[in-house]
C-alpha cells in the first residue's frame, strides 16, 4: 500500500491544497491520502489558529470530491506541538508494511534541515516534494543539495503550484471581500456563515474609502500579518488595526474637530486622529491599543507599542509603495527578528526618511515625529 500524508495549519483550505493532493496521488500512484491539520505548528510558534474542529470541516468540504482523499484528525486529537516526526513514527507503527510519503513543497523542502530529527522522519518516510512556483533547473539543484546532507533523494509531485498566500486569503475575509477564487464557494460559503476571520464594522470602514485607498489599506493589512507572528502580536489584533489605520483618508476635510492638545495639525496627518475618532465611535472599537495604531500611524510617535511600530511601518512598506530609500526600509522590515523591540532599527530608519523628506521639500515636521525621531535615536544609543 502507498499512503501519503499531507498536513498542515491549513487556515483556511485552499484551491492550490487540491490541485497539489489531486497531482501527489497521481504523480505517487497512492492508495490514499491523509490531509491532516496540525494542532500547533512548530515553525509558528506565536501563532493562534482557527478553531480546530473548523479547519477539519473545510478540509472535509474541500476534499470530499478528491478520491482516494481522506481528512485525518490524528495531529488534533493529540494535541500538543505538532512535530512531524513523532507523526511519521505514529503512522510507521501503524502500516509497517507501507511505503509512506510526506508531502512538501519547496519552501519545506529547504528549512528541512532545520526541523526536529530530519533523520527520523525520513527513516519513516520519503519525502514528497511539489515545487512552488519554482523556475525551470530547480530540482537538480534542491535534489543534489537534497542528497549532499541526508545521502538520500526525495520523491516529486509533477505539479507547479502557484504560491497561494493564506494570510492574503484571511485578510480578504477579515474586510468582507470574496474569497471563493481561492477557496471555492463551498469553503467560502462555511467561513462566511461561521464569520471565521471577520473583523466587525472593518468592510463599512473600508467602504468609506476609495478603490485605491481601499487596495492600499488591504496590502497593509496582509504586510502587517505576515509579520506579526514573530513579534508576539496576534495576527487579528494587526489586521484590524491595518484595516482601520485609513478609515477617515478620504473623508470631508474637518470632519471632526480636534481636540487643541494636538496644536496645528498638518492636512497630512490629520487623517489618522480622525481615524481613531471615527473607529472608536461609529465603528465601535475599543481596543486602545488598536485606536493609538490608527491615532499615530503617521506621525508616529516616542514610545510605541509594539502594534504601533507595526502599523506605522507596514504603511511605508507594503508591496506597491515606492519612494527613495523604500527598499533599504523594505528589507530592516523583514530582517528576521522577533520579540519586543525587533523592529526598533526599522523604524528609526522610517523616521530618518520621513524627516528628511519633508525638510528637504521645505515642509513643516510635526512635534510628535520629531519627538519620535529623537526618542528612538537616544534609544539607539
Amino acid at each position: 500500500m502507498r499512503i501519503g500524508i499531507f498536513g498542515g495549519s491549513f487556515d483556511p483550505v485552499h484551491i492550490e491544497h487540491i490541485r497539489v493532493a489531486e497531482a501527489a496521488i497521481d504523480s505517487l500512484a497512492l492508495d490514499r491520502l491523509l490531509i491532516m491539520p496540525a494542532f500547533a505548528p512548530p515553525h509558528k510558534p506565536n501563532k493562534t489558529l482557527s478553531p480546530n474542529e473548523d479547519r477539519l470541516e473545510m478540509c472535509r468540504i474541500a476534499f470530499s470530491d478528491v478520491e482516494k482523499a481522506e481528512v485525518c484528525d490524528f495531529e488534533i486529537a493529540r494535541g500538543g506541538v505538532s512535530y512531524t516526526y513523532l507523526t511519521c513514527r505514529h503512522f510507521r507503527e501503524l502500516f509497517p508494511k507501507a511505503k509512506l510519503f510526506w508531502l512538501v513543497g519547496t519552501d519545506m523542502l529547504r528549512d528541512f534541515p532545520t526541523w526536529k530529527n530530519p533523520e527520523s522522519i525520513l527513516a519513516d518516510v520519503t519525502l514528497a516534494v511539489c515545487a512552488r512556483n519554482e523556475k525551470e533547473g530547480w530540482l537538480a539543484f534542491e535534489r543534489a543539495t537534497f542528497f549532499k546532507r541526508f545521502q538520500r533523494d526525495f520523491a516529486v509531485v509533477h505539479y507547479n503550484g502557484a504560491d497561494v498566500s493564506s494570510t492574503k486569503i484571511r485578510v480578504l475575509a477579515a474586510a468582507g471581500e470574496p474569497i471563493g477564487a481561492y477557496v471555492g464557494e463551498k469553503v467560502e460559503k462555511y467561513i462566511q456563515e461561521k464569520g471565521l476571520y471577520e473583523i466587525p464594522r472593518a468592510k463599512e470602514a473600508l467602504g468609506l474609502e476609495k478603490d485605491s485607498r481601499k487596495a492600499h489599506s488591504l496590502r497593509v493589512a496582509e504586510t502587517a500579518a505576515k509579520r506579526a507572528v514573530g513579534l508576539k502580536i496576534p495576527e487579528r489584533k494587526a489586521v484590524a488595526a491595518a484595516l482601520f489605520h485609513d478609515c477617515a483618508k478620504n473623508l470631508p476635510r474637518g470632519t471632526f474637530a480636534l481636540p487643541n492638545e494636538w496644536g496645528e495639525v498638518p492636512e497630512s496627518v490629520r487623517h489618522q486622529f480622525e481615524g481613531a475618532i471615527l473607529a472608536e465611535r461609529e465603528f465601535g472599537v475599543t481596543d486602545e491599543d488598536i485606536l493609538n495604531a490608527v491615532r499615530y500611524h503617521t506621525s508616529g510617535r516616542e514610545n510605541m507599542s509594539e502594534l504601533e511600530k507595526l502599523i506605522f511601518l507596514a504603511d511605508m512598506v507594503e508591496e506597491e509603495r515606492v519612494y527613495e530609500g523604500v527598499e533599504k526600509i523594505r528589507a530592516a522590515f523583514w530582517e528576521n527578528k522577533k520579540g519586543e523591540g525587533a523592529l526598533d532599527e526599522c523604524l528609526l530608519l522610517a523616521l530618518k526618511e520621513t524627516v528628511g523628506y519633508l525638510q528637504k521639500k521645505g515642509a513643516a515636521v510635526y512635534p510628535l515625529t520629531l519627538e519620535a525621531l529623537k526618542y528612538y535615536e537616544q534609544k539607539e544609543k
